[in-house]
């Protein structure tokens, strides 16, 4: 600091001199002033940063999302990651990637003990297992002729199902060939609420007491039978009325029927019946029999289905 001083000094005293002499004193005070100011140089070893900093790192660049411009969801495609698949003329989809774009808040869980994959949502839960002929969404059992399925490493399901669980709705514009799925208000209603406990009472006893012992969907055509009577002008409108009626349900017969108790599979058939499940084979068959040649069905009506131990009439 003292050198600093020190050396202004003298240059002051040597403008004033130089002052005396006719000299430029503007350009030697510029000089002066500039050879005072001192330039930091980097330590040895130290390089000077540049403007331009260069690194060994690549620049990573996010891959693009592929579309599946078929399926639209409120008028945008998805991603091909919902891998849209027909089995059998129904669009199916992956449970986990189309729930996630049905609601980004949907988390998904795989028990790997019980193969069952549970999806949560807000209002929501459902849960599928491989091989099941239905899904459950919010205690409602929903129908899939084809099944819960697997392709690779994703579990399956029919995107109508599925759509109906989340409260959207399906459709197929024809004109440029495209499945339209549009997000609803509120998730599917719950079983606890929708199924009527009269109905399921006496539907659920009269397929164990008929099909106690059969297939799910041996059960469920018993079922349908009961149901494509109530919305037939010929018979009552309500399923107690047409298991009552003389001569129908020998099951029903003495009040046996109110004293059984149904099994699992029978239940779980009845809320398929209910929640809209049919069997193809029997959507217009009003008569069924244990393949008995002396019924008036066998004898009056066309044989359109076997289904287990049991003929189907229309």
């Amino acid at each position: 600091m003292k050198r600093k001083l020190f050396a202004l000094l003298l240059s002051g005293l040597a403008i004033i001199l130089l002052m005396g002499a006719g000299v430029d004193t503007a350009a030697v005070a510029a000089e002066t002033v500039t050879s005072s100011v001192r330039t930091e140089e980097p330590a040895v070893g130290v390089e000077k940063p540049s403007d331009d900093i260069e690194t060994d790192e690549p620049v990573v660049e996010m891959p693009a999302v592929e579309l599946d411009r078929i399926l639209l969801l409120d008028g945008q495609p998805v991603p091909k990651a919902v891998r849209r698949t027909t089995i059998s003329g129904t669009t199916y989809v992956s449970l986990k990637v189309m729930s996630q774009q049905l609601d980004t808040s949907a988390q998904v869980e795989w028990n790997g003990e019980t193969g069952v994959v549970t999806v949560t949502a807000e209002g929501l839960k459902i849960t599928a297992r491989e091989g099941d002929l239905y899904m459950v969404a919010n205690g409602r059992y929903l129908y899939m002729p084809e099944g819960v399925q697997m392709l690779d490493d994703q579990m399956m399901v029919s995107l109508d199902v599925l759509a109906k669980a989340f409260g959207a709705t399906t459709g197929w514009d024809g004109e440029v060939g495209t499945f339209l799925v549009n997000r609803g208000e509120m998730p599917i209603e719950s079983g606890d609420t929708f199924y009527q406990e009269d109905e399921l009472f006496w539907l659920s006893r009269v397929i164990y007491a008929e099909s106690g012992n059969q297939s799910l969907e041996g059960m469920m055509a018993v079922g349908n039978v009961v149901l494509n009577r109530t919305n037939h002008p010929t018979w009552p409108d309500t399923i107690y009325g047409v298991i009552s009626q003389r001569n129908q349900f020998s099951t029903f017969r003495g009040g046996r029927l109110a004293n059984r108790v149904p099994n699992a599979g029978s239940v779980i058939a009845a809320k398929l019946v209910l929640d809209g499940g049919v069997v193809e084979e029997v959507k217009e068959a009003y008569f069924f029999d244990t393949f008995l040649r002396s019924s008036w069905a066998a004898r009056n009506k066309a044989c359109v289905a076997e289904i287990g131990g049991h003929r189907f009439y229309g």
